[in-house]
């Protein structure tokens, strides 16, 4: 990899650009997003999906009024619906032949496990192909920059599968802040609650060995990621919770939760980043200023043929296999223009800030609080059904007029118009590469078990030279981005 693509010219104004680039949606010449070969609006789009067994399925479902032409999934048996559903859709296993062998193909759905997002996102931009890439965008910070780079010089049109950012609740929200309905922002907390339960959390690896599937293809699954042999435990759902895979409830779901607050804040790289975690389960805990009080253990009683997983219970490091049952990530970001500085915490795994409650604003499973000078907004974790407290505030505050376009049509959509020329996607990589690195940066600070002091410009900590191996990632011999 050349030191241009390490580093791929996104510097902190870099990112704060991209937040605001996200916030208009001026047109620009379908030669810029497409090339010669740019489709008339009229004109149905071949799409291609790597990775249809479940994500990808639901988007495929959305942009069925194109041209479905090639399906590539590693498993046969979890695909098979699909596969049924477009019968004239070519079948591949392995996303490089496809792209390399089926030649009609204008633009591909990527949904694969995130581990496989950028290699396959990458070769598709770069034989010219528009790309839909599912949240989270990538696995490592610096797959994040060279995807931002490569779209960025091929001039495809892209989208990120966080379909929040399409809502009008999203635009709303914004228009409310930069009214000053709470004044400047200072504080804002974002929380979900996945992680519980979803998928395996501190646990270390299966000790079993169970033979590969026929119907899997194991050696594609775990593409660049390091050699292991299979388990049930990774495929086809619970890849989410290893570190190898993907980061867990900070980037899953961050990829939503966080998403209204940096759009609606400008909010451009963090300065510095500090996690609180455990490896027990949140849910009946209580958080004080003294730290964690948690309860009972996490009891993911994942047995596979009987067997039990090793469970870590030790907070004193980070788990090497698997993400925290619980955490809290805080980040500090510097003032923009004209914007005070903001701290934003996000709490996952059944921890909750009890500040929600301390300023009666009804509680959400999944959501966002927003703290300003003049009084706060709590939102759910696309910005809908917003609640402004105190209400001497609400009662005196006059909604302002819409500001910003509102999305026509499902996220798809707004990516298939893309594609034709119409305008950006709203989620472009201009847009995501941005929200993708703080939310992976919260996965840095919990695997460092360190607070993370972050130089965006050169992409790399200045305080925790061992965070290196994480911020990159580290390629099975044959694969490459």
């Amino acid at each position: 990899m050349t030191e241009k693509n390490r580093h791929s010219g996104m510097t902190r104004r870099g990112f704060v650009g991209a937040a605001a680039a996200g916030a208009s949606f001026a047109v620009v010449p379908a030669s810029v997003l497409g090339g010669n070969g740019q489709k008339s609006p009229g004109e149905k789009l071949n799409i291609a999906a790597v990775g249809v067994g479940g994500m990808g399925a639901a988007n495929l479902s959305r942009v069925e009024d194109e041209n479905i032409v090639a399906l590539c999934d590693v498993d046969d048996e979890y695909a098979g619906h699909v596969f049924k559903k477009y019968p004239r859709a070519r079948r591949w296993k392995d996303f490089r032949r496809m792209l390399e062998e089926q030649k009609n193909i204008d633009a591909v759905i990527v949904a694969t496990p995130t581990h496989l997002h950028a290699v396959v996102s990458k070769m598709a931009m770069e034989m010219g192909k528009h790309v839909y890439t599912q949240k989270p965008l990538t696995r490592t910070i610096e797959e994040g920059r060279v995807l931002l780079e490569t779209a960025r010089r091929t001039g495809v049109a892209t989208q990120m599968g966080n379909q929040g950012h399409s809502t009008g609740s999203v635009r709303r929200l914004r228009e409310w802040i930069e009214d000053g309905a709470i004044g400047a922002v200072r504080q804002v907390h974002t929380w979900a609650h996945a992680a519980t339960g979803l998928w395996p959390t501190g646990i270390g690896r299966p000790r079993s060995k169970p033979p590969v599937p026929s119907h899997l293809d194991w050696d594609l699954w775990l593409g660049p990621a390091p050699f292991r042999p299979y388990h049930p435990a990774y495929h086809p759902w619970s890849w989410r919770g290893w570190w190898d895979f993907g980061n867990g409830a900070v980037s899953d779901m961050g990829a939503h939760a966080v998403d209204p607050p940096f759009y609606c804040l400008d909010l451009g790289s963090p300065t510095s980043i500090s996690a609180t975690y455990s490896q027990l389960d949140g849910r009946d805990s209580k958080y004080s200023q003294a730290g964690f009080k948690f309860g009972r253990l996490f009891e993911l009683n994942m047995q596979v043929d009987g067997e039990e997983f090793p469970v870590q219970t030790s907070c004193s490091g980070p788990n090497a296999e698997t993400t925290p049952c619980s955490s809290v990530v805080r980040y500090q970001f510097a003032a923009r223009g004209d914007k005070p500085p903001v701290t934003l915490t996000w709490w996952d795994g059944g921890l909750r800030p009890p500040v929600v409650s301390a300023l009666g604003h009804p509680w959400r499973s999944n959501g966002n609080l927003f703290i300003g000078d003049k009084g706060s907004i709590s939102c759910g974790t696309h910005g809908g059904d917003m609640v402004l407290l105190p209400e001497s505030r609400r009662n005196e505050y006059e909604p302002p007029p819409r500001k910003y376009r509102r999305i026509d049509g499902t996220h798809e959509q707004d990516w298939i118009k893309a594609c034709k020329g119409e305008r950006p996607a709203c989620s472009r990589f201009e847009y995501a590469a941005g929200l993708n690195e703080i939310y992976l940066l919260g996965a840095l600070a919990l695997r460092t078990g360190k607070r993370i002091e972050w130089d965006a410009d050169q992409m790399k900590t200045t305080n925790a030279p061992e965070a290196d191996r994480y911020i990159r990632a580290n390629y099975r011999d044959g694969w490459e981005l």
